[in-house]
């Protein structure tokens, strides 16, 4: 299998960079660092895969499509991982329109080429895979700029599910709490249910090849997290102003 990994540099993407590895996946992966995307290609390719890693920003809407389309002409992508996302820490204008840029304009330049190439397979299909967030389940006050967006691609990723059912493109939305990454090292909150990254991608590669659509994992915090999304907004609101905020 063909697969394309966005934000493979670190955390999520990097497990799930080594599983795919294991599996004997060619792997098509990038990150802006370019010292630890190199590390991550070097044990992928000491597990035995064929790696292509590149250094790219997908906020740059231009260099992302073309590199998508220069890796299909590689190898014809069965599986895009857009994974590659921010957290936002201070909400300084700054850092909320960074965290838009990467987090949803990041997934919208690795998608859209991704469906427009994978209409061009002969058969048609492939699997695209977004990672979204627990966090996405509803209105936080600990991560407003965060849990927006992640809540953006996550809506949108199951919208093009249904839409994309026909024409043979297969779309999971990835919802996880706490993951070990370069982002949870940054957390002074408490982080309930903590789980390292090589759980995650095991979990996440295992239901997506099974089609799985919402792939939200550990369940308590999935039950918890709908629940509060369910609630009034008032009442969302008052047990949302109880959680901890982050430092």
């Amino acid at each position: 299998m063909n697969t394309l990994i966005t934000g493979a540099s670190s955390g999520i993407g990097k497990a799930l960079a080594a599983a795919a590895a294991k599996r004997g996946d060619r792997l098509f992966i990038c990150g802006r660092d370019k010292a630890r995307l190199e590390a991550v290609a070097l044990h992928c390719r000491e597990i035995g895969a064929t790696v292509r890693a590149d250094v790219i920003d997908v906020t740059d809407e231009a260099a992302t499509r073309r590199w998508l389309e220069s890796c299909d002409a590689d190898a014809p992508l069965d599986r895009v991982f857009a994974n590659a996302g921010v957290s936002t820490g201070s909400e300084t204008e700054q850092n909320v329109r960074r965290t838009f840029a990467v987090n949803v304009g990041g997934v919208l330049n690795t998608v859209l080429p991704a469906i427009e190439l994978m209409r061009r397979h002969e058969p048609r299909g492939g699997q695209i895979v977004i990672t979204s967030s627990i966090a996405g389940y509803g209105p936080l006050k600990s991560c407003p700029a965060y849990a927006a967006t992640k809540s953006c691609v996550k809506t949108w990723g199951l919208s093009l599910r249904d839409a994309l059912r026909n024409e043979g493109i297969r779309v999971s939305v990835v919802c996880p709490g706490f993951v070990r990454s370069r982002i949870t090292d940054k957390n002074t909150c408490p982080m309930p249910f903590f789980m390292e990254a090589p759980k995650a991608a095991e979990i996440i590669l295992r239901r997506s090849e099974r089609n799985v659509g919402l792939i939200a994992f550990p369940w308590p915090m999935r039950l918890a997290s709908w629940g509060l999304s369910v609630l009034p907004q008032c009442v969302n609101g008052f047990w949302g102003r109880l959680l901890p905020k982050k430092a």
